[in-house]
């Protein structure tokens, strides 16, 4: 009975959900190149819009991811932006988060089914969503309007004030700061990362503001973190059985051409612009997972709606995921071509020296 019921959470694919996915692939490896995370958080509730089970989501989303993350983190190590050993020391307490998260979501999985698990991934997301998207945006309004100011928070600097052996030097990321400090911080990005495919909501955010490092760094470091991961997180849900292979090279193909732009459009853009489009797309995302939740609270018997009402909520939900993608590839690409001209521009600008000559 469990083989079977693994085995229905398996969709039918067609011609235009094969496109959808390779564009959502896309965008995710765009969002993941550019800000460092992933691109779950598109990705996770795209596939659901489609109709795959949360727990197939989540484990074909961590199976495209560590390739990708792999071919990000080569891409923005050349442009010197990523801190190797605080992404290993970070990985290795992620990892033991990820086993944790599997656990999790299997208890959940046998207790209420796949309507339970579909509440728990999509509240997760809804509750993740929005207080660090929310902080994460009100940051960068803050750094835009007073440009200059993306110094270290006030939690890092009190804790790397804290003298608590072993400490260590991250020479790329520029920061001294006890190994104990790093491991809540990698734990909860492992664990975020089997829960709902979305380490880097935690990971980026927790480099930035509990260690000290810059938004530059720690979007790239992320994706070394995502790599050792996903890796092994991969492992572990193949032999749950939860892998669709066939969802998992669609979003591959899409991501890989994605990541490498993104990664190029770090180099273009001030910092802000990284944590703007984070968060932005985090708020609209949290918008169509919240309006998948009702379905699944029907499902469960929790409510009672009628049919008429969660078809209009499925597909709310769905045009609000191809808004996010919508936005955030707006975002980025805009952002890229708007710093590249102007990089252009200083470049085909005359020296003074050759002005007064």
């Amino acid at each position: 009975m469990h083989d079977l019921q693994q085995s229905v959470a398996f969709i039918d694919l067609n011609a235009i959900s094969v496109i959808f996915l390779f564009v959502v692939g896309f965008i995710g490896g765009l969002v993941s190149g550019f800000i460092g995370s992933g691109g779950a958080f598109v990705l996770t509730p795209g596939m659901m819009s489609l109709g795959v089970s949360g727990t197939v989501a989540v484990a074909s989303n961590m199976c495209h991811k560590f390739p990708k993350a792999m071919v990000g983190a080569f891409k923005r190590y050349k442009y010197g932006q990523v801190d190797i050993k605080l992404g290993l020391i970070m990985a290795a307490s992620a990892v033991v988060g990820v086993q944790a998260g599997i656990r999790i979501q299997n208890m959940v999985l046998e207790a209420w089914g796949q309507a339970g698990s579909n509440l728990y991934v999509s509240l997760s997301f809804v509750l993740v969503l929005v207080v660090v998207g929310g902080y994460v945006f009100y940051d960068a309004w803050k750094s835009r309007k007073s440009p200059g100011t993306d110094s270290v928070s006030s939690i890092a600097r009190k804790l790397q004030a804290i003298n608590l052996p072993p400490m260590i030097h991250f020479k790329r990321a520029n920061v001294r700061i006890s190994i104990w400090f790093t491991v809540p911080v990698g734990f909860a990005t492992g664990v975020l990362a089997a829960t709902i495919a979305v380490g880097g909501f935690i990971g980026v955010p927790g480099m930035i503001y509990v260690l000290g490092v810059s938004g530059f760094v720690a979007s790239a470091t992320e994706l070394v973190i995502a790599f050792v991961m996903g890796l092994g997180g991969s492992i572990n849900w193949a032999m749950h059985g939860m892998v669709d292979i066939r969802l998992t090279l669609i979003i591959l193909a899409g991501s890989l051409l994605g990541v490498q732009l993104g990664a190029i459009g770090t180099t273009y853009v001030k910092e802000h612009m990284i944590k703007s489009v984070m968060g932005t797309i985090m708020l609209i995302v949290a918008v169509s997972r919240a309006l998948a939740v009702p379905e699944y609270l029907n499902q469960l018997k929790i409510i009672s709606l009628n049919p008429s009402t969660i078809t209009w909520l499925k597909n709310t939900s769905f045009i609000s995921m191809c808004i996010a993608l919508l936005v955030g590839a707006f975002i980025i690409l805009g952002a890229m071509f708007k710093a590249r001209r102007e990089s252009m521009k200083l470049m085909q600008a005359p020296s003074p020296a050759a002005a007064h000559s």
